[in-house]
């Protein structure tokens, strides 16, 4: 599933004044860690997470990693922070979508 610029937006106001639930530190992105967020987004469907000052990787390879590895979609990054959303199950779908200019959703 690809967001559409209408959605992304519609997701990222939502984001705005979501406190992190999750932060990555000096061990970066961890297999306990990274459990932590799939059950984040199972519950939630739209995440915020945070990269502290001492992680040495990129808060945009953290993103990557997680979307990858989690079948997520990246909102945005911006400073050290993330914004994930992936689209619950049909019995926990929690958020509806604006539908996209290709008609998609």
């Amino acid at each position: 599933m690809s967001l559409t610029s209408k959605q992304r937006a519609f997701l990222k106001s939502m984001a705005m004044t979501m406190v992190p639930v999750q932060y990555f530190g000096k061990a970066s992105l961890t297999d306990e860690n990274l459990k932590n967020v799939d059950e984040a987004l199972a519950a939630r469907e739209l995440i915020k997470l945070g990269v502290q000052k001492n992680c040495e990787d990129a808060p945009r390879e953290i993103a990557e990693a997680i979307a990858a590895r989690t079948n997520a979609e990246v909102v945005q990054v911006i400073g050290r922070k993330i914004v994930l959303y992936r689209e619950g199950e049909d019995d926990k779908k929690r958020i509806e979508l604006p539908r996209g200019s290709r008609g998609d959703l």
